[in-house]
């Protein structure tokens, strides 16, 4: 797979589809490498005519480390205190939009899930004219009166993954198993062997810990989002545990003209089941853009 260097780091990175098709990029969630994007729904995408990149943000897979900086202080930051950021959203908006320049292209679509979203956000309020249509998927603006996670779901933002290859698949599974969406089947079998692939692809919890506190230091977006001009998708699922409907519900609201779909029995996941309701919203925003022939 290729290597773009952006933003001063290295970003992985692949692509699905023709090179000649408009580009899509899509962001990952806290501590996913870009795997986490299934293949299949990549394809699925491409085949609307796209083409589609993902990459790993910085910290995870095999893109750039953020080392040599502060020791994420997480309880601290529960208490108001980031000091100990090494970098913010701004970064890795920033990172996304060097990617496009590496990769020559002027700007993309863009879809971002979790704090995917939260960094797609960013980059449209940081590089607005990198951005064509923009779609946050079960994500939130920042502040701290929406989106807040159910009680039984914060554990799993504290709590390290064990060091061993079992310990860690078996840890994904409990944890997917609280993320994941009520109203659809669980996918046991495929959650494994994507935890499987994670491991043996890079293991590296430090990371996750550092882009967890990007995310605390980052601030309120809302007033950026009502200041946006792009065409905007907002998609949650209603029965999402980890970034409550509250969140997307309000990032709809604060950007103009923004279009918000709410996925019945759908949790903080992307479940096989909901990609044809996903990719056809995807593909009816990017219509909205494109000049009537």
């Amino acid at each position: 797979m290729p290597r773009a260097h952006a933003n001063g780091i290295d970003l992985e990175w692949e692509e699905f589809g023709n090179a000649d098709d408009p580009p899509l990029l899509l962001i990952m969630g806290l501590g996913g490498q870009m795997i986490v994007w299934d293949e299949e729904f990549c394809a699925l995408v491409a085949s609307h005519g796209f083409r589609v990149i993902r990459f790993d943000n910085r910290d995870v897979g095999l893109s750039t480390k953020i080392e040599g900086g502060p020791e994420p202080d997480l309880l601290a930051a529960f208490t108001g205190d980031t000091s100990s950021a090494s970098y913010t959203l701004d970064d890795m908006a920033d990172d996304a939009a060097g990617l496009l320049d590496a990769t020559g292209i002027a700007a993309a679509h863009v879809v971002g899930a979790s704090m995917g979203g939260m960094i797609a956000q960013t980059l449209a309020i940081r590089h607005p004219d990198k951005v064509q249509t923009l779609t946050s998927i079960m994500s939130t603006t920042g502040a701290l009166d929406v989106g807040q996670p159910d009680p039984a779901a914060i554990p799993l933002l504290l709590k390290p993954p064990p060091l061993d290859r079992a310990g860690y698949i078996e840890h994904s599974v409990d944890s997917s198993r609280v993320l994941t969406s009520p109203g659809f089947p669980f996918d046991e079998e495929g959650t494994r062997e994507r935890a499987a692939r994670s491991f043996d692809r890079c293991f590296h919890p430090a990371g996750v810990g550092r882009q967890l506190l990007a995310i605390m230091a980052s601030g309120d977006r809302t007033p950026a989002l009502r200041a946006l001009h792009v065409p905007t998708l907002v998609v949650h699922g209603e029965g999402d545990p980890l970034i409550t409907p509250s969140g997307g519900q309000a990032t709809a609201a604060a950007v103009p003209g923004a279009r918000l779909l709410m996925i019945p029995g759908m949790g903080h996941d992307l479940p096989r089941e909901a990609w044809d309701t996903i990719v056809d919203a995807i593909v009816e925003l990017v219509a909205t853009t494109r000049e009537p022939v």
